[in-house]
């Protein structure tokens, strides 16, 4: 691999590339889906290639081949030259990465099992035994399932003297109940995150207990009542709070689209830079930090795709917006001397993007446990997992479903009821925020696909908290579905 990192960097800089790197990249993937009793798909695949970016006369080029040869990295690596030197035709401001130390370094995830070594035929009868679970409980019509285990290696190799090989595993289990009947349908969906580890994780966690309450919370959520509107306290569990950071706060503070660079795709943010350190995005208690170095979580590595060393790094602190996502190439637009390590390309034939780092919620400082924020809240509701949700093109206004919400009454949790939102502005929602369990009970979920840019790319990244109240939120109901 270096050889031929080499050769390539060698014939950019012959070429006349002032800074050069590659990325050479195999991708693995399997996937098992099953709907009731029966497998529907499985898919093994598997890709291998290589992009290499070029800068010439300050403007970037990229090309990328799947075919691992010399005579090809030399024709790539020309032709990303090639392309620089045209884009830089039409130049209006020329590129300039802050600088970062070379390394000579190997990160992998630290796995116990690796999944692509667990034989089939036992993935496949774990998730026919768990939808079997979830068919034997009165109400429930369909089940279905997936299991994705995903395997990335990849080698960077930078003009600057890096040379860096990564190899991460990631798992994904999804189990949902289809609960139908009186002309409505529900469903809910065993609570359990894709974390960067091995089989392991599948192995950690009793599945046919999980299926049983989860097929009853279903049939619980289709014959349980309508929520009603109005407001009312909120204590969002982190199974559900993770997708409001992530779209609030996470795609709010990336740079490229508070520069505008990012638009077609989701559109901007109300985030723009001339708040940077002024703007007051929630409660003294919000204290987000952006983070490559959490173990287990999604968008965790040993370096990105720029060759930056991860980092952790506040993005709001006391509630406070102190920071955005950053690349070497955007660092400057904010006077920032160093990258926080935010470049990242789903594949070979990607350019790396500014992609948003593991995002999380620090836990309250003083001791609080799930039982006492409840009972100190006497009109509210309580959210777990995800469900249908809107955001708007600014990251601003917003409404968020759950996959299950309970009435909190007088300090206890009542029952179950349905078809409810929560509707808010990121910074009213955001500063209602008073109250956070403490480290104990900090959960790290995340989001597995994440959509940006264009050509669209994905991307996978953690946002963990412990579960928080937030006070006299605006709550609509559907008087169907939400």
């Amino acid at each position: 691999m270096k050889e031929l990192a080499e050769l390539a960097l060698d014939t950019a800089k012959f070429k006349g590339a002032s800074y050069a790197d590659i990325r050479l990249c195999r991708n693995r993937n399997q996937y098992i889906f099953g709907r009731d009793k029966r497998i529907e798909t499985t898919a093994d695949t598997e890709d291998a290639g290589f992009g290499i970016r070029a800068i010439v006369n300050g403007a970037w080029g990229f090309a990328s081949s799947f075919r691992l040869e010399k005579e090809e990295i030399q024709r790539i690596a020309a032709l990303a030259v090639e392309v620089a030197k045209a884009s830089s035709r039409l130049l209006k401001q020329p590129v300039e990465l802050v600088p970062e130390p070379a390394y000579q370094d190997h990160w992998q995830s630290p796995i116990q099992k690796n999944p692509f070594k667990i034989p089939m035929e036992k993935k496949i009868d774990l998730i026919l035994r768990i939808n079997g679970e979830m068919l034997k409980v009165d109400g429930i019509k369909v089940a279905t399932a997936f299991l994705n285990f995903n395997e990335i290696a990849k080698y960077f190799a930078s003009t600057e003297g890096s040379f860096i090989e990564q190899d991460l595993m990631f798992t994904y289990p999804n189990f949902t109940a289809v609960a139908v009947g009186a002309g409505d349908s529900q469903t809910r969906s065993i609570q359990v995150p894709p974390e960067q580890k091995g089989y392991e994780l599948i192995e950690s966690v009793d599945w046919i207990e999980k299926a049983r309450k989860t097929a009853e919370e279903a049939v619980q959520k289709l014959k349980t009542k309508e929520g009603t509107a109005g407001k009312k306290d909120l204590i969002l569990m982190p199974s559900h709070l993770c997708l409001t950071m992530h779209e609030s706060i996470g795609h709010a503070t990336e740079l490229d689209r508070a520069l505008g660079w990012e638009a077609d795709y989701a559109g901007t943010t109300f985030v723009t830079p001339d708040k940077l350190g002024t703007l007051k995005y929630g409660s003294p208690l919000l204290n987000i930090v952006g983070d490559k170095l959490l173990p287990g979580a999604l968008a965790t590595a040993g370096y990105d795709d720029d060759g930056v060393k991860a980092r952790r790094f506040f993005i709001i602190k006391d509630g406070i917006f102190v920071g955005y996502q950053t690349t070497r190439e955007l660092a400057r637009f904010v006077k920032e001397k160093e990258s926080k390590g935010c470049a990242y390309a789903d594949s070979w034939s990607s350019f790396p993007l500014q992609r948003m780092p593991n995002i999380w919620l620090k836990p309250g400082d003083k001791p609080l446990t799930l039982d006492q924020l409840i009972s100190d809240t006497k009109d509210g509701l309580l959210f777990d997992g995800t469900g249908s949700f809107s955001i708007d093109q600014q990251r601003y206004n917003f409404q968020f479903g759950g996959d299950a919400v309970w009435e909190i009454k007088d300090g206890k949790v009542g029952e179950m009821v349905k078809n409810v939102a929560y509707q808010s502005k990121t910074t009213d929602f955001w500063g209602s925020l008073d109250a956070v369990c403490s480290q104990e009970y900090w959960e790290n979920w995340g989001v597995f696909g994440c959509g940006k840019g264009e050509p669209g790319q994905s991307a996978r990244m953690g946002h963990g908290s412990a579960p928080a109240r937030f006070r006299r939120v605006n709550i609509i109901s559907g008087g169907g579905k939400l």
